[in-house]
């Protein structure tokens, strides 16, 4: 008894006990080992008992787990990780079946790994609709992760009393693993020919990701708690497993995009003819997206490869899929968004637009993606039918054509990385439109705002302010900024400056800022990033020199790693004092010769660090060591606006106080939150 009111204490589902009862008295239970497991529900402890195998699969199953978490961890893939947690589970908990049960993103779900006994039907890569398991069940799989069924023939007892005396309520069992399933669950379970069952779930950043479904046909079956235990255990590290998996596929995914792109890029500048069609004649503009047609409507003229619809829906399309005051939109299910399109499903069921005018963009096309789904088991194995019975369903035939209503329409999801290189891919070729032809200002300056933006991006855990004001005698500039993830811990700063002003120097900003990006993305430091930047100014794109800061933070340990190129120093403000941060330099960008050496700063205190162009401080007619000590002033909290309270209305000072009708201004600060 002090045992389990210890672990009703702990209020979440405890791990097992094995609890001997006590010696047996007239008309109770007593000398005999049980499982025992606790939890807190409301102002009651609920205490659940069961039958505690004295061998067999519960006595090995945490002495299999570790051996089982070893050749997880060995696996090289998602789908080799998922098919050794299949048969771990299995050697396990003994069913005859197991699998491994993934959503997809409108919880449909789909076989990607099974274990089972030799002479059942295979299940691997039947799809299932999302109406088999409702939301109210997918919440209940988040709050209680595994759940026994071990004999859908068990006869249910009600609970007494059906209302609790104190509190005039039902007793909350959701996480109860005895309690009773819903007959609709049993029906399906047998019509699949299924005699026991248990779940558990996949949880990746406490959401659900799937489901190990295990299914027995040869009569009851419980596995011991300890057994159920290790399996969930299993399963939590094979989660961890998985998640990782994925985001190491994804930053992979994401590295060979962003090289490719920056070749096509390259490719595309160093071109004679016209850009558009040298665009539209390079394989990279489809292979790199995925994709099966591109359009492309600039200045009345179309351009075309692949598979399109015809102009006059392409021009609903855009309309469509437009999103106002956005550079880059696009959708997976293009009928979802007008019923009209269904017709073209087959062409554009997938669309991704750039373009920030109604009648100049591009635009890529992926067709629906079909699923043949046999919900019957494979129709020349007799035996395992007959076997069952002529009666049993292996799965609801009725869901077969809704399954196909539920896919109908939707392409392959557009993945981040392709939205962030169609959105690269765009600017660049806006940039280098822009230096062939002088007519096109207007989409420069819309090309410059797209760039270089209002407002800082947020990230977890970081304070982040950037503001940009353009020369009043120009609308176009060099300078720029620039914040992302590089992955789950380090995020990527940047200014910089091009020399000039107009299209030319909103053009080169733009492959400067491109390049710099897939340099950062492809691993190297920022003083390798820049080196490689001056390398390629001076050698391919012939845009002239340049200055830029580049700086990574590490969110975890505050540490920042930064690297000039004959950039303005930065500033540290900490406890109300700021500070000038003197780097070593490399020249300046363009010029052919040089390294970049790194700094290391810790923001890890609190201290925010400030980064700007030489617009904040240099003005004609004023020494340009006035105007940085005043900057130092004003981040010191002269002013009235204090960086440690407020960064955004300080931004807003040093710019009215400090801004120049002259030059470019860019400034851009960040602390840790």
């Amino acid at each position: 008894a002090a045992r389990v009111a210890a672990r009703g204490e702990e209020g979440y589902p405890s791990d097992p006990m094995v609890v001997v009862l006590g010696r047996p008295t007239a008309g109770e239970l007593g000398g005999q080992q049980v499982d025992v497991r606790v939890h807190a529900s409301a102002e009651r402890v609920v205490v659940e008992l069961e039958d505690s195998p004295s061998q067999g699969l519960g006595a090995v199953g945490f002495r299999s787990a570790r051996t089982a978490m070893t050749r997880l961890a060995a696996a090289s893939t998602l789908t080799e990780l998922t098919d050794l947690l299949a048969h771990e589970v299995r050697d396990l908990t003994g069913f005859d079946r197991v699998m491994v049960y993934r959503f997809d993103a409108e919880w449909n779900g789909e076989v990607v790994a099974e274990a089972r006994r030799a002479d059942l039907n295979p299940f691997l890569g039947l799809h299932y609709p999302a109406s088999d398991i409702p939301a109210q069940a997918r919440r209940l799989y988040e709050l209680n992760p595994i759940r026994l069924i071990a004999d859908i023939g068990y006869t249910p007892v009600p609970l007494v009393p059906l209302l609790d005396p104190q509190s005039g309520r039902p007793l909350d069992l959701s996480h109860a693993g005895l309690r009773s399933v819903s007959p609709i669950h049993i029906e399906y379970l047998g019509n699949m020919g299924v005699t026991a069952s248990m779940s558990i779930s996949i949880l990746i950043d406490d959401r659900l990701w799937g489901l190990i479904a295990c299914h027995h046909y040869a009569g009851a079956h419980r596995p011991g708690q300890e057994a159920r235990s290790a399996a969930e255990f299993v399963t939590q590290v094979a989660s961890h497993l998985i998640a990782h998996r994925e985001r190491a596929d994804a930053r992979d995914a994401a590295v060979l995009t962003q090289g490719e792109m920056t070749l096509l890029s390259a490719r595309l500048s160093a071109t004679d003819d016209d850009v558009l069609d040298a665009l539209f004649a390079d394989p990279a503009l489809l292979s790199v997206f995925g994709a099966t047609g591109a359009a492309n409507l600039f200045q009345g003229t179309l351009r075309t490869v692949g598979e399109v619809p015809d102009l006059t829906t392409m021009l609903a399309i855009s309309e469509a899929v437009d999103e106002p005051d956005t550079y880059l939109s696009s959708t997976d299910h293009l009928a979802g968004l007008d019923p009209r399109f269904v017709d073209v499903a087959g062409i554009a069921s997938g669309v991704l637009r750039v373009g920030s005018l109604p009648e100049q963009w591009g635009m890529w096309f992926r067709p629906e993606q079909r699923q043949v789904v046999d919900w019957g088991g494979d129709p020349t194995n007799k035996r395992l039918a007959a076997e069952e019975g002529a009666d049993v369903r292996l799965s609801p035939r009725k869901s077969f054509e809704k399954w196909r209503e539920v896919m109908s329409g939707h392409g392959v999801p557009w993945e981040p990385w392709h939205l962030e290189a169609a959105e690269e891919l765009g600017r660049t070729i806006n940039s280098l439109l822009l230096l062939r032809s002088r007519e096109q200002v207007a989409m420069a300056e819309s090309m410059q705002r797209s760039v270089v933006l209002d407002r800082a991006p947020e990230f977890a855990g970081v304070e982040l302010t950037a503001r940009y004001r353009p020369a009043s005698t120009y609308q176009l500039g060099g300078d720029w900024w620039d914040a992302f993830e590089l992955d789950e811990r380090r995020l990527a700063f940047a200014v910089g400056d091009v020399a000039g002003h107009g299209v030319a120097a909103a053009s080169a900003m733009t492959q400067v800022r491109t390049a710099l990006r897939a340099y950062l993305y492809d691993g190297h430091t920022p003083g390798g990033c820049l080196d490689r930047l001056d390398r390629l100014m001076d050698g391919l794109l012939g845009i002239g020199v340049a200055t830029a800061l580049v700086a990574v933070l590490d969110r975890e340990t505050g540490l920042v790693e930064i690297a000039s190129a004959g950039h303005p120093d930065p500033l540290l403000v900490r406890d109300g004092t700021a500070e000038e941060l003197v780097l070593e330099r490399r020249p300046l960008l363009g010029v052919g010769t040089g390294t970049a050496p790194s700094s290391v700063v810790d923001l890890s205190g609190g201290e925010l660090l400030v980064l700007f162009t030489d617009g904040l401080v240099e003005r004609r007619g004023s020494d340009t060591e006035v105007q940085t000590a005043r900057l130092l002033d004003l981040a010191s909290g002269a002013g009235g606006a204090a960086v440690s309270t407020d960064v955004l209305a300080w931004a807003d000072l040093v710019l009215a106080e400090l801004d120049t009708p002259d030059d470019d201004t860019t400034l851009l600060a960040v602390r840790l939150d």
